[in-house]
């Protein structure tokens, strides 16, 4: 079985003064696929997620400049543009086996796991003054998107505990298990969204982290 998801999309944010041309307000959460395999990360389940980045470049050599490239250049969806997004893919190794009572238990779920990272990077060596700014303002962003793959490395977890064990009785060629299992996984999926756009939207607020980031890039403070 595939699944393929997302679960953040940060929206660029419309600023005054962006170099007196603001950038298009656009929303967060819409579907993205990308794969290109950098380093992985250990749990304690038998089990490694990967953790991959994709980065897409932009250009300009003042902190306003970057963040209006974002905006020409970032991750699209018809008219829409993000600065970064998280996604993922998610496979699994099943094992079904009948019981002597004629009912279907499964004995094992294994998942792979790949999460992608699509973050912003200049193109150009930066001044020191814009350089500095960057760093603070990328490095915030990365810890964002991180927020989001523990989040779906969480969800995982809490999948392979509600599956490794689960029963579904009167069910002895193990047929129709599954669609009593999908039903526990679709209630953690939909938890799962929820916690991740209520982060979203603290993070993106007046007085929210990224929206801080966003004006020390572009303003310096």
């Amino acid at each position: 079985m595939i699944a393929i998801g997302w679960y953040s999309l940060l929206q660029i944010q419309n600023l005054s003064n962006c170099g007196g041309k603001p950038l298009k307000t656009i929303i967060r959460n819409l579907p993205a696929f990308v794969l290109v395999i950098l380093f992985s990360t250990s749990v304690n389940a038998g089990w490694e997620p990967v953790e991959q980045v994709k980065t897409y470049q932009i250009r300009g050599t003042t902190g306003a400049a970057l963040y209006r490239s974002i905006g020409e250049r970032g991750p699209k969806l018809g008219s829409r543009r993000a600065i970064a997004y998280t996604d993922f893919k998610l496979t699994w190794r099943r094992d079904y086996r009948p019981q002597a009572d004629g009912s279907c238990k499964l004995v094992s779920a294994r998942p792979r796991l790949i999460i992608t990272y699509r973050l912003p990077k200049p193109a150009l060596k930066l001044p020191a003054a814009t350089g500095a700014r960057w760093k603070v303002f990328i490095d915030g962003i990365t810890t964002h998107e991180k927020v989001h793959g523990r989040q779906i490395i969480e969800m995982v977890e809490k999948i392979v505990a509600v599956s490794v064990g689960f029963t579904h009785a009167d069910d002895p060629r193990c047929k129709k298990i599954y669609g009593e299992l999908k039903k526990h996984l679709s209630a953690l999926s939909q938890e799962q969204r929820a916690k991740s756009r209520a982060f979203d939207r603290a993070e993106m607020s007046g007085g929210g982290n990224v929206r801080r980031l966003i004006l020390q890039l572009v303003n310096g403070r």
